[in-house]
């Protein structure tokens, strides 16, 4: 009579536990902590991608907005201000052709600087840059020069009514005319006055008759 097969399962009566029930047995059951640890490490994750995400196109969003012109950055300096100190010497009207300028249309007015740098080189000013500028001007417009422009200043000063002087920092006797939103019109040819006097750092109280 064959043997019947040997149960490997049970000894003696008892259950013999095998590998797998051993590793089960053994296995540690998910920490809690290390589960909500790794929750909060997926949530952090994810608000970070948001935020640089919300960063990105904002700054693609202001880019646009500058490009277009729909948000105005101000140059450092930005608004215009009287100078640190206005000179208070008395100067001598120059030559025409003896005085440099750079017409910049901070106006908003499309084509304005090419049409005030066009009059002042009927006047015989070296126009050397036309161009626009960002910068926020309150008065009609800002003559800005260094040391070495401050006659030159004077000299164009007595054709924009209604301009100020601002002194920065260049070494040469080039200036920049910044063309604000209340410009109207340079003065009068005939009406400019030639005489010695003084640079205007604040709004004059009364101006030249502008060319009509």
């Amino acid at each position: 009579m064959a043997r019947k097969p040997q149960d490997l399962t049970t000894y003696h009566g008892h259950h013999v536990v095998n590998g797998i029930e051993l590793r089960t047995q053994f296995e540690e059951e998910p920490d809690e902590r290390d589960l909500r640890r790794r929750r909060a490490r997926r949530i952090r994750h994810a608000l970070a991608i948001c935020l640089l995400g919300l960063l990105l196109f904002g700054g693609i969003g202001m880019a646009w907005a500058v490009l277009t012109g729909r948000v105005t950055v101000p140059q450092p300096g930005g608004k215009q201000e009287l100078a640190a100190s206005c000179p208070t010497g008395t100067f001598d009207y120059l030559p025409n052709p003896s005085v440099t300028v750079n017409v910049l249309n901070a106006a908003g007015k499309e084509g304005l600087a090419a049409q005030i740098a066009q009059q002042l080189g009927a006047r015989k000013f070296a126009v050397k840059t036309v161009g626009n500028e960002r910068t926020s001007v309150d008065a009609a417009a800002v003559i800005r020069g260094g040391l070495a422009g401050e006659a030159a200043a004077f000299t164009l000063q007595r054709n924009v009514p209604g301009s100020i002087y601002v002194q920065d920092g260049r070494s040469d006797a080039t200036v920049d005319l910044v063309l604000g939103p209340t410009f109207q019109a340079l003065t009068d040819p005939a009406l400019v006055d030639q005489t010695p006097g003084q640079i205007a750092c604040a709004l004059p109280s009364a101006t030249a008759a502008p060319a009509r």
